[in-house]
C-alpha cells in the first residue's frame, strides 16, 4: 500500500456484513479527505451469516451511503420488518404473546393511551395494559402490510428489514468498490507490533506485508487484532446471559410473507423465524449448560414439524460479552470482534453502525489522532451494557418454570444495578422515563421499548389485586384507539405487493 499524501490509510481485516458496513461508512465520510481504505479478506474463512434481521437504523445507513431500497432489497432477498412477536415467554393469562413495535409518528396519538393505562394498571387499576392494542406497527404485522405509506401520508414510518446476510455482504462489497475501497484476498499469517505496542503491519501468507495508520478488526469471534495481538481483555456476560449455542437451518417460504420476526421461547432458550423472499431463516439459541446439541436439534425440529425431514442443520457456538476497549492503540474492533450480546433484538448491525459512526466522529474531532479515544470507548461500552441489560430483562422477568433453564433465569441475581433500578421503578408503579433519563439510557432503548417489554410479559399486579378505577382513569377508549390504528393501516399496501414492486424496479434497473 502506497503512502497517501493528504490522508490516512485504513486497513480493514475481514469482510462479512460488519466489515463492509465499516468500509462503506468510512469511504462515504472520508471520500474528500484523501483517505485510502482497503479491505483484506481471507478466501479460507467463511462468515457466520445468520444475523438476518435489523432495526430501523439500517435504513439510515443505506440513506447515508446513497443506496435505494429498489437497488438492494430484491438482490438481497429482503423483506420489511415492523417489529418482533414474542411467543411463550410468559405463562400469565392474556400475556403469553406480545409484539414489540418500531415506533412511528402516527403512534403519537395512540401511545399516550398505552402509557396512561399501563401506569395506572401498575398502580392497581383494572385497565387494558397489553401493548398490542396501541401501535400501528402491530396492526401492520397482523395484516401483513408493508410499512411503506403513499407519498401523501403525512407521517414518518420507522421500520427494519430481514435480509440474506451473505448476499448483503456481497452487495455492500460492490457498493464499496464504487466508492474507491480497495480489496485484497489474503490470509493473515502474523501481526507485527511496533515498539509502543501498536500494530506496525500485517504479514500475509502470500508474502505481502500490509501497513496502515488505522487497523479495523472485523475477524469475528477470533478477533485476530484487538484480542489476540493487542491482548485487549474480553468481559464475559455469561453470568447474566446463559445462551452460548445455536442450531440453524432454512425452511421454504410460505405464499404470504410475514412482516415481522417471530421469537418463540423454547425449553432451553428461544427460536427465531425470519422471513425472506426465498426462504425462512430459522434458529434455536440455547444454553449448552442446560441442553446438549443433539437434544436442542431434536427439540427444534419438533418445533418446526421437521423431525423426519432431510435438512442438514448447522451448529454454532458463541461467547457473550464485549471487549474492555473497542478502540485500542491504532486498532478499532467491529462486529463480533468487539463483542456479542445475542440476536434476540437484532441489535448487532446497529452496534456496528454506531461504533463506526462514533469512531469517525471522534477521529475527525481529534484531528485524526486518538485524542477522544477514551470518550469513544466509554460511549460504545455504555451502549453495549445498555443492550445487555435490555436483553437480560427478557429472561429475568419470564414467568416460565418448566425447565431448570427458565427457573435459573427467573431467579438470577447476577444483574446490573442499572437493570435492578429500572425493574424496581416499574414494579413500584413509578414513571420509568424518569429512571431511564436519570441513567441516561433513553437514547438506547426508550420508554416505549421498556414498557412494551415489561407490559407485554404481564409484569402487573394480579387480576385479583386490580380495582375498577374512576372516570378519569378510564379516559381512553381502547376500541376507539384501535379503530384509529386500523384507519391508519388502510393507507398501506400488502407486503407481497410492495415486494413485487421492488422486484420489478430491480429488473427494470438491471
Amino acid at each position: 500500500m502506497g503512502v497517501v499524501m493528504n490522508g490516512k490509510r485504513v486497513l480493514i481485516l475481514g469482510g462479512g456484513t460488519a466489515g463492509w458496513i465499516t468500509a462503506n461508512l468510512m469511504a462515504t465520510h472520508w471520500q474528500d479527505k484523501g483517505f485510502e481504505i482497503t479491505l483484506v479478506e481471507s478466501p479460507d474463512i467463511g462468515i457466520i451469516g445468520v444475523g438476518e434481521g435489523s432495526t430501523p437504523p439500517l435504513k439510515s445507513f443505506m440513506d447515508v451511503i446513497g443506496v435505494e431500497e429498489s437497488e438492494w432489497m430484491a438482490e438481497c432477498k429482503a423483506t420489511y420488518k415492523t417489529g418482533i412477536t414474542f411467543k411463550d415467554w410468559s405463562i400469565k393469562p392474556g400475556f403469553t404473546e406480545y409484539f414489540h413495535p418500531f415506533l412511528s409518528q402516527p403512534d403519537q396519538f395512540s401511545a399516550p393511551a398505552f402509557f396512561h393505562n399501563s401506569h395506572l394498571r401498575r398502580n392497581g387499576v383494572d385497565l387494558e395494559g397489553h401493548p398490542n392494542h396501541f401501535f400501528l406497527a402491530t396492526e401492520l404485522a397482523r395484516q401483513k402490510l408493508a410499512p411503506i405509506a403513499p407519498p401523501n401520508f403525512p407521517f414518518e414510518i420507522n421500520y427494519g428489514y430481514h435480509f440474506d446476510s451473505a448476499l448483503l455482504g456481497k452487495f455492500l462489497a460492490r457498493v464499496a468498490a464504487r466508492k474507491g475501497v480497495k480489496y485484497i484476498q489474503a490470509t493473515l499469517q502474523e501481526v507485527i507490533l511496533a515498539d509502543d505496542g501498536s500494530i506496525r503491519s500485517l504479514k500475509m501468507r502470500d508474502g505481502q506485508e500490509l501497513s496502515a495508520d488505522i487497523y479495523v478488526d472485523s475477524t469475528g469471534f477470533n478477533s485476530e487484532l484487538l484480542q489476540k495481538a493487542l491482548q485487549v481483555p474480553f468481559i464475559s456476560c455469561a453470568e447474566s446471559l446463559f445462551n452460548d449455542s445455536a442450531v440453524v437451518f432454512p425452511t421454504p417460504q410460505q405464499d404470504n410473507i410475514d412482516v415481522q420476526t417471530i421469537a418463540t421461547a423454547m425449553k432451553y432458550g428461544w427460536a427465531w423465524k425470519i422471513p425472506l423472499t426465498h426462504r425462512n431463516g430459522n434458529g434455536y439459541v440455547y444454553s449448552a449448560r442446560f441442553c446438549d446439541k443433539d437434544k436442542a436439534e431434536t427439540e427444534f425440529r419438533a418445533h418446526l414439524g421437521l423431525l423426519d425431514a432431510d435438512i442438514e442443520a448447522r451448529h454454532l457456538k458463541f461467547k457473550v460479552g464485549r471487549v474492555s476497549e473497542q478502540w485500542h492503540k491504532n486498532c478499532l474492533a467491529v462486529g463480533l470482534a468487539q463483542g456479542f450480546i445475542e440476536p434476540l433484538e437484532a441489535t448487532a448491525l446497529d452496534m456496528v453502525q454506531e461504533t463506526v459512526a462514533r469512531f469517525i466522529e471522534a477521529y475527525n474531532n481529534g484531528n485524526y489522532t486518538d485524542q477522544f479515544r477514551q470518550d469513544f470507548n466509554n460511549r460504545i461500552n455504555a451502549r453495549f451494557d445498555a443492550v445487555r441489560d435490555y436483553i437480560v430483562c427478557h429472561y429475568r422477568i419470564s414467568s416460565r418454570t418448566d425447565t431448570d433453564y427458565w427457573i435459573e433465569n427467573g431467579r438470577n441475581e447476577k444483574i446490573s444495578n442499572s437493570l435492578r433500578a429500572i425493574l424496581t421503578s416499574w414494579i413500584q408503579g413509578k414513571n420509568i422515563t424518569d429512571e431511564l433519563e436519570r441513567q441516561k439510557l433513553d437514547a438506547y432503548f426508550p420508554n416505549v421499548s421498556w414498557s412494551c417489554l415489561l407490559a407485554g410479559k404481564g409484569i402487573y399486579p394480579t387480576q385479583a389485586q386490580l380495582k375498577p378505577g374512576n372516570e378519569l382513569a378510564h379516559q381512553y377508549d381502547v376500541e376507539k384507539v384501535h379503530a384509529y390504528i386500523r384507519g391508519c393501516a388502510l393507507n398501506f399496501r400488502p407486503h407481497m405487493e410492495q415486494l413485487s414492486l421492488l422486484e420489478k424496479a430491480a429488473v427494470k434497473a438491471a
